[in-house]
């Protein structure tokens, strides 16, 4: 299936899934789901990909649910507030090595009927990269490398920004007068952009948007890849 982008059916029947957001409903409109959006994804995670490949040739690009593609279901057992089991968001990532999926440097953007978001990096971190992270930066070349790289993409002028930090207190071998120190107070590593959600019905357009947005932040998705390769795997 060649990608020529999503039917302008699709924002609406998210909205739908929002606003009916139970099991029985979403069963009796499973097929609108894999033709409005499954199958399109699959496609897209095809010409993605091979877009992706030219910036990083060990990206992966996998066209299957829990590979590039995540599961419409919500696990509702893990904690966590929301508790509806639908999404009405859908997520597509192209992870970079053999890490897991969501913990490797990534090109990943989900789009809802809000927004369409585009992020380059890792959103957050489990505790083995946290630390590989934490480890990098203390090395004070390496902490001006990071806020050179964030300083530049989001000096572009292209509404480039990247998450706010998420603790509060320095971890063990920073402290306030280290040169940006701040960097160790961060949860995740990632740049991002939110763009008009309608994108996504030309291919061709998104396509093209995506890959400069992805082309423009490579740096921080070479340097997070090098951090998880330096992650300590138990066993």
């Amino acid at each position: 299936m060649e990608f020529s982008g999503f039917s302008p059916k699709v924002l609406p029947f998210l909205d739908s899934i929002r606003h009916n957001n139970n099991k029985v409903w979403f069963e009796a409109h499973k097929s609108e789901y894999e033709n409005l959006i499954l199958n399109p994804s699959r496609a897209f995670v095809v010409e993605m990909g091979e877009h992706l490949q030219a910036l990083e040739p060990t990206i992966n690009a996998e066209p299957k649910i829990n590979k590039s593609l995540y599961r419409i279901y919500r696990d509702t057992r893990r904690m966590g507030a929301n508790k509806e089991p639908i999404k009405h968001r859908i997520g597509v990532i192209f992870w970079q090595g053999s890490g897991k999926r969501m913990q490797s440097s990534s090109f990943y953007m989900h789009f809802s009927p809000e927004e369409l978001y585009v992020a380059v990096g890792v959103r957050w971190f489990e505790k083995p990269m946290l630390d590989a992270f934490r480890e990098v930066i203390k090395d004070d070349a390496k902490r001006q490398e990071l806020a050179d790289i964030l300083h530049k993409i989001k000096g572009m002028g292209k509404n480039y920004t990247h998450l706010e930090k998420g603790y509060k207190r320095y971890p063990k071998g920073f402290d306030k007068d280290m040169p940006n120190a701040d960097l160790s107070l961060y949860k995740g590593m990632a740049t991002y952009k939110i763009l008009d959600p309608h994108l996504i019905e030309d291919g061709e357009a998104l396509i093209t948007t995506l890959f400069e947005i992805y082309e423009d932040m490579l740096p921080l998705q070479q340097f997070m890849y090098d951090v998880s390769l330096r992650v300590k795997v138990d066993g």
